[in-house]
């Protein structure tokens, strides 16, 4: 019997189950020995349970830390190791490829053929070439337009499966806010997972997510005329889409093409959704639309805005603020402008008050900071855990701040009222919708998919 290959997969606990799932659970020719993961804390002491890593791995597979990939290639002489995570530029991905070769391993990415899973049911995906482009509006308003045609929507959403006990988390459905809020409450769901999807909650729709997608989409399927992949990061999808939109970032010009695998993205959708026009420069979006003609010249282009709305301007008004935005976004997605810094300048804040002076030392806030300097005045959701939301609260009380304006999606004071937190401050929440501004508009594609794969 041939040698079974060492590998080591690396990712920040999402693509990298799936890959897992998909190519190398049942396969003899593979000995998957750790997966080390970025952005998560305190795993040092977890595992891809057996239950979920199969057969062939009886003990489990253990989750370790990204600084040690050269540790565990040398010290389980791997053989090869696997990218299977998203959002980083081209220059950050070549230099992960340069650790592993430089330590004797060989470096692989899986690509679409080797991890998407095919539906019984039409799939229409949507996927951006960064985080923070706008992809859970533009879902938002794919599932409304489905939901005024008759046609029942399964919303499929990229997996984030945070937990500690990652068991719990094989197929997860979530129908109601309280469904969420009670997992957030036990500890098996984050802040950062539940940004992801309570908008669809809000809006009367079920959401799925877990870690094996080849039993989420079965399940999902049963009650659906329609799968809607929404996709996590800048990741491409799990499930084979039978149409496929990426959104594009007028706020971030020539990523679409030096970001993996945001440029896959790009590369392989029949529709380019250029969002954030309004406050970009023309020369923004013109660049971004030249961008897409030299590499994919077949894809339609809708161009939209961002309608950033709150229910009470007069309480952001003259007002010193402290702005809150979604995590992922303002972090590892490097945005500089969101909506929540949109909405404190829109609605005539007096003052952005800083929240570095606040931050304790030694905690997972300064490291953010020290991290992601472009942040400035920024204060980024965290919430892995318990913890994490206490340190974040913590701050938010001692800033000198009238109000908060927070741009994150979740509900921050229901978040707080769970853990059992009190927070000092009026919160006032942005809003935001995709608004179209270009002929070609996200009704025109339902209408197309629909006729396409739903009729004759």
């Amino acid at each position: 019997m041939a040698k079974r290959r060492k590998v080591v997969i690396m990712g920040a606990a999402g693509r990298d189950f799936h890959n897992f799932n998909v190519f190398f659970r049942d396969n003899p020719d593979f000995e998957v020995v750790a997966f080390t993961q970025t952005q998560i804390p305190e795993i040092s002491d977890r595992i891809y349970p057996p239950e979920l890593a199969g057969k062939l791995y009886p003990q489990g597979i253990p989750l370790i830390p990204e600084k040690d990939l050269p540790k565990i290639i040398r010290e389980k002489g791997a053989d090869l190791v696997v990218f299977s995570y998203s959002d980083i530029s081209f220059e950050y991905l070549m230099e992960r490829a340069s650790i592993a070769l430089a330590n004797g391993a060989s470096f692989m990415l899986l690509g679409p053929k080797d991890t998407m899973l095919e539906s019984e049911k039409p799939v229409i995906a949507v996927t951006a070439v960064r985080t923070g482009a706008g992809k859970s509006s533009v879902s938002r308003k794919l599932a409304k337009i489905f939901r005024k045609k008759g046609i029942k929507i399964a919303a499929i959403r990229h997996p984030m499966p945070y937990a500690k006990d990652l068991s719990k988390k094989v197929v997860e459905c979530f129908k109601t806010m309280d469904d969420a809020y009670k997992k957030l409450a036990t500890g098996d769901l984050s802040i950062e997972e539940l940004e992801e999807f309570e908008h669809y909650l809000q809006n009367g729709f079920e959401v799925w997510s877990g870690i094996d997608y080849e039993k989420i989409l079965r399940e999902a399927e049963k009650n659906a005329d329609v799968i809607l992949w929404d996709g996590g990061n800048n990741d491409f999808p799990f499930i084979k889409p039978d149409l496929m939109i990426t959104v594009a970032d007028a706020l971030r010009p020539g990523h679409e093409l030096t970001y993996f695998p945001g440029s896959v993205n790009i590369r392989m959708c029949d529709v380019v959704l250029i969002n954030k026009i309004g406050p970009a420069p023309f020369d923004n979006w013109k660049a971004i639309i030249r961008n897409v003609q030299r590499v994919n010249p077949k894809a339609r282009i809708i161009l939209a805005e961002s309608q950033i709305h709150v229910e009470d301007p007069s309480m952001i008004r003259n007002k010193r603020v402290l702005v809150i935005e979604d995590g992922p976004t303002v972090t590892h997605g490097e945005a500089d402008l969101a909506a929540g810094l949109l909405a404190a300048r829109m609605f005539g804040a007096k003052e952005v008050v800083d929240p570095r002076p606040y931050v304790p030392k030694d905690s997972v806030l300064e490291e953010i900071y020290g991290k992601y300097p472009h942040l400035g005045k920024i204060l980024p959701t965290i919430g892995y855990n318990k913890k994490q939301v206490k340190v974040l609260l913590d701050v938010i009380n001692h800033v000198k701040a009238d109000v908060i304006v927070s741009g994150t999606p979740v509900t921050l004071s229901r978040i707080f009222e769970v853990y059992g937190l009190n927070v000092n401050k009026p919160i006032v929440q942005v809003k935001y919708d995709i608004v179209e501004v270009s002929g070609y508009t996200l009704e025109n594609v339902v209408d197309e998919f629909i006729e396409n794969y739903l009729r004759g």
